[in-house]
């Protein structure tokens, strides 16, 4: 068992390669450090730094426990937090809206679950309407999803503009209707594009009817119609038409959180933080 005050004495003297600096770093005395490098190195029975009037360097072995060291302390500190009882525990509920669950949130959460490894999140991904009465019927604590622009409910993340998303070599027939892919009803981006044709007098039919992204895309991708698609989502191998085909222009939708208010403040707040204060962006 190496002790871990010997390990972070020791990091220090090999990242500064002075034990000048090492005790300055550390707030204690030179020949302290000097001390517990040498009862790290009986407790190796290995040399682990060279030192002479000009330099101080790390042997092979010292490289070699360098390494260790940093795991071991790396460790140590993770189990310290893990166990702390400061840590934040309990489940928290979290819904989001299928579409930006394509974007760097799988990322956002991971990263969430490593911090804070005593928190149960459960999450649910559907449509925005759908993980909004669940919020609100108390089955979810905080939720990520599209609301139109103006609503004052919740913390608004981001705003992104709306557009026609299609395949490069997709046509279209502007003397027939349009054909359309949607989320099944009541969807926000649904709804907007319909209003949008009714008021420009497009006519248009509905050639997918999904309650999926993954459905959205792969009928946009197989051809078959345009669909409405935020446009810092549009994945690399679609593309907007909105111009091309002379479509209406849709107007914005806002990425919001919303919480419950009966739910834990500390996670919620936690795991909104950790959402805004990062950019959300289409997945590679």
């Amino acid at each position: 068992m190496f002790d871990p005050v010997l390990l972070q004495t020791f990091l220090a003297v090999a990242e500064t390669r002075s034990f000048t600096r090492a005790a300055a770093r550390l707030g204690i005395s030179q020949p302290t450090v000097s001390q517990q490098v040498r009862r790290l190195e009986q407790a190796a029975k290995r040399q682990l730094i060279a030192r002479d009037t000009r330099e101080v360097r790390l042997t092979d072995n010292g490289d070699a426990m360098a390494g260790f060291a940093r795991t071991i302390l790396a460790a140590h500190a993770e189990a310290t937090s893990y166990f702390s009882g400061s840590a934040m525990r309990g489940r928290l509920r979290f819904g989001a809206a299928d579409d930006l669950a394509i974007t760097q949130l799988p990322r956002i959460l991971r990263h969430f679950r490593q911090q804070h490894p005593q928190i149960n999140l459960e999450l649910t991904v559907d449509q925005s309407g759908p993980l909004h009465r669940k919020l609100k019927s108390g089955h979810l604590d905080l939720i990520f999803i599209k609301q139109n622009p103006g609503t004052t409910e919740g913390a608004v993340v981001a705003t992104d503009a709306l557009v026609w998303v299609g395949q490069e070599k997709t046509l279209i027939d502007p003397d027939q209707p349009l054909p359309l892919i949607a989320y099944q009803g009541p969807s926000i981006s649904r709804q907007i594009a319909i209003d949008a044709l009714e008021a420009a007098g497009r006519t248009w039919r509905i050639t997918c009817n999904t309650r999926e992204v993954n459905g959205v895309l792969a009928a946009v991708r197989a051809g078959i119609g345009v669909a409405v698609f935020p446009q810092t989502l549009i994945p690399s191998d679609l593309v907007k038409v909105t111009n091309r085909f002379g479509l209406p222009e849709l107007g914005h939708v806002d990425f919001t959180l919303l919480s419950n208010p009966l739910a834990p403040r500390e996670p919620v707040d936690a795991l909104t933080a950790a959402i805004i204060g990062r950019t959300l962006t289409q997945t590679p």
